[in-house]
């Protein structure tokens, strides 16, 4: 039987941040400029005022306290208000290929593993940068992998659904061993003129290496137990610019086109599914919340966070138990959970049970029972 475990993890963080006060003295710059311009249109209630944004209300709200940016440059302008990223051709190597290399090499290294060992690379996350060719494919070419590549999308459970894939072809045999690599490169879809969603998103590249047991060399290996998927459709976060806006003359930096969402809506019917989805999880493998050491949750909102841990334990979790990685990071799509796994996983000792867990957009929820090796 070929038994799926974790055997190294990677994770790549840009040299650029940008703190809460930051971001909200550029946002409140634009406001002010914004709200002068339209003046008169604002006082015949043509068009709204720009509201003000707040550094403390940010943290109080989400948990954040800053971002990392693949390109700061561009973002705090509050003439341009988005990163300015220069277009490269297309003999060079994309930027989410660059970065997903990055992480790739470190989650290689920690499993003591060269790209000769690995059969197969999936990239998941939120956005791709193109169509085609598969960003995967050019990664497996620029790391010398043999084998096969594809990019699968799935929003903020992205991660951990290419890790349900990974898992699946170890189990059917079809692979040894499979990296899964999010690039979460977000900062181009953020609408940093919307006081609402400016803050919460930041970039970061994650990789994780699963292996077959018997090709296990990592100093620190999981177990994968069990894997569980679930998805309902809802409009409540969306993101809809694609290649049909040069036909229906879609504007690039509508509110519409880039990152929105209903927070509230979301918030109230995501935290009862994502807990529900994690007891019945536990409860398949005969085990209780009280029976896990660790819990590697999706870092969208710390209040999220806090209240599905107090509905599973009956309490708010210990930073110990469920680490929160967000306030550095901030929201960071699919990458989320697998950060806190990355920077909180080594001190486990041999049997003790985690789970990674992933929610967001579609609805959709994924999640990996693990016991530590």
């Amino acid at each position: 039987m070929n038994q799926p475990i974790i055997t190294g993890m990677g994770l790549w963080t840009p040299e650029h941040t940008i703190t809460n006060e930051e971001l909200v003295t550029a946002y409140n710059g634009w406001a002010e400029q914004f709200n002068n311009q339209h003046a008169s249109e604002i006082e015949q209630g043509l068009v709204s005022a720009a509201p003000f944004s707040n550094a403390e209300f940010i943290e109080k709200a989400s948990g954040i306290k800053s971002r990392f940016a693949y390109c700061k440059e561009g973002i705090l302008d509050i003439n341009r208000m988005r990163p300015l990223i220069n277009e490269r051709s297309d003999e060079e190597i994309s930027i989410q290929a660059e970065i997903s290399i990055a992480a790739a090499k470190a989650a290689l290294q920690s499993a003591n593993k060269e790209a000769k060992d690995i059969d197969a690379v999936i990239v998941a996350c939120s956005y791709t940068q193109r169509a085609y060719p598969a960003i995967a494919i050019e990664v497996q070419h620029h790391l010398g992998i043999t084998g096969f590549a594809f990019d699968m999308l799935v929003a903020c459970s992205s991660g951990t659904f290419g890790l349900h894939r990974a898992y699946e072809m170890i189990k059917a045999g079809t692979a040894k061993s499979v990296l899964v690599i999010n690039p979460e490169h977000t900062s181009p879809q953020v609408n940093y003129c919307d006081r609402d969603s400016h803050f919460i998103f930041g970039d970061v590249a994650t990789a994780t290496l699963i292996e077959s047991s018997e090709q296990n060399r990592a100093q620190h290996s999981y177990e994968i137990i069990s894997t569980k998927a679930a998805t309902l459709f809802s409009n409540n976060i969306r993101s809809n610019f694609g290649y049909l806006a040069r036909v229906n003359d879609t504007d690039p930096f509508s509110s519409d086109a880039l990152f929105h969402q209903n927070g509230k809506k979301v918030f109230k019917e995501v935290c009862p599914m994502a807990a529900q989805h994690i007891t019945e999880h536990l409860k398949e493998n005969q085990l209780q919340p009280s029976d896990l050491r660790r819990w590697w949750l999706h870092q969208a909102n710390i209040n999220m966070n806090h209240l599905i841990s107090k509905r599973l334990l009956g309490r708010e979790a210990t930073q110990d138990e469920a680490p929160i990685v967000l306030d550095r990071y901030a929201n960071t799509a699919s990458a989320g959970s697998l950060i806190a796994f990355n920077l909180h996983h080594e001190d486990l000792q041999q049997g003790d049970y985690g789970v990674i867990c992933s929610f967001g957009a579609g609805y959709s929820i994924g999640s990996l029972l693990l016991k530590k090796c």
